[in-house]
């Protein structure tokens, strides 16, 4: 028989938790127990897992010093097209609104007080006193901003640093790991939670989880047409041949929601679009750090969920804080299995948002992941193509 994949027997914990919260919900309430452990080993990957991931990704960055004009244009380009997907997300979440009436608990008070900080107060909290501090209490905002700037010493120092390099890049490793280990408990933990939701709040809470994921592909939908189009459109990228060579990657990364696995393929493919290969290798792979454009839209977006399903009030300015947090968070981790859920557990614990929220979400990940992974992917062909037009290069109409 074919092995089970985790996806699948997460499904299977997501079907059976319905089921027992619907007929026994008295008992499924004392299953979120299973839920809970399974999001305080999420949490515990946050803070080395991405100080090991963000270091490794800037000290590396001595390669767009050596790329000149590339590169720099290359994060330009990202940022500008991941900014607009945070805004897409974020408009999208607040109109369509699907986290109301969900009412998960806790948080609610925490998250007020905090969204009552003035402006002066929210920048300051930005800059650690501490990274050990920061790592305990979870702030990972805080835990970005040092890793960036140690990251941007290694990368200054050069050879001296190398060890330290190769010290947070076996960190990472370590950590992605642990967290294949911590994803094999997700099915028990999908379980738990959900027989727990549906038990207590029964079973009208499933028709907000698929407002989300409609709300969720309407808004990567308004992404590809708007963002990516608009960008291919002044960018003057002949838009049939480019959907021509980026459609197979697309497709990979839709039906196995990975980016590693369609990324052989939009190397290659790309190469015969016509970018040139010195392009395509840089641009590409470091897209993958710093241009993942459905993964920051979801986040802005499941973020925005969990507070509407909270009942916490966001105010517009802590949305952009949260916005900020998001960009910065979503760099440098594209290849950490379920890399949108971590990140999503230390931004939800940097706000006060209920924990509850990250394991319902759990349970329809699988078909969120899909939806993000297939646009992360699709946004990097993109450009590696427009990096190329802005050098000046004209796509031959050859394969």
């Amino acid at each position: 028989m074919k092995k089970i994949s985790l996806t699948t027997w997460i499904l299977i914990g997501l079907a059976a938790g319905i089921a027992v919260g619907a007929l026994w919900p008295a008992q499924a309430v004392k299953m979120s127990l299973l839920g809970t452990i399974f999001l305080r080993l999420i949490k515990a990957i946050i803070a080395p897992l991405l100080f090991g991931t963000l270091v490794v990704g800037i000290a590396g960055t001595g390669s767009i010093k050596t790329m000149g004009r590339i590169g720099g244009k290359a994060i330009l380009y990202f940022e500008i097209v991941t900014t607009v997907a945070l805004f897409i997300g974020l408009g999208t979440v607040n109109l369509v609104k699907p986290g109301a009436g969900v009412r998960l608990e806790g948080g609610g008070a925490t998250a007020l007080a905090a969204a009552k900080q003035d402006f002066s107060q929210i920048v300051e909290h930005i800059f650690p006193t501490s990274l050990i501090d920061s790592m305990a209490r979870g702030d990972v905002l805080q835990i970005v901003v040092f890793a960036f700037i140690f990251g941007a010493a290694c990368a200054a120092i050069g050879a001296k640093a190398r060890s330290v390099v190769e010290f947070c890049d076996s960190l990472s490793e370590v950590m992605f790991r642990f967290t294949n280990y911590v994803m094999l408990f997700a099915p028990f933990g999908v379980f738990g939670a959900i027989a727990a939701t549906v038990g207590a709040k029964g079973l009208g809470v499933l028709l907000n989880l698929g407002k989300l994921v409609a709300t969720l592909y309407a808004a990567e939908a308004i992404v590809v047409l708007i963002c990516f189009g608009g960008s291919a459109i002044v960018a003057r990228v002949p838009i049939g041949r480019f959907i021509q060579y980026a459609r197979e990657p697309f497709l990979i990364a839709f039906s196995t929601a990975s980016s590693e696995a369609a990324l052989p393929r939009a190397l290659e493919n790309m190469e015969q679009f016509g970018v040139p290969k010195h392009i395509v290798s840089f641009v590409l792979p470091l897209g993958y750090s710093f241009n993942l454009v459905g993964s920051t839209l979801y986040l802005s977006l499941a973020a925005v969920f969990i507070a509407q399903a909270g009942d916490i009030p966001m105010p517009l300015g802590t949305q952009l804080v949260m916005m900020l947090t998001l960009m910065l968070t979503s760099k440098g981790v594209a290849g950490i299995p379920r890399a949108a859920l971590v990140i999503l557990a230390g931004t939800a614990s940097s706000f006060n948002l209920p924990a509850e929220g990250i394991a319902l979400l759990l349970g329809i990940d699988a078909l969120l992941d899909m939806a993000r992974t297939s646009v992360n992917v699709l946004g990097n062909c993109l450009a590696t193509a427009v990096v190329a037009r802005w050098e000046g290069i004209s796509f031959s109409a050859k394969r």
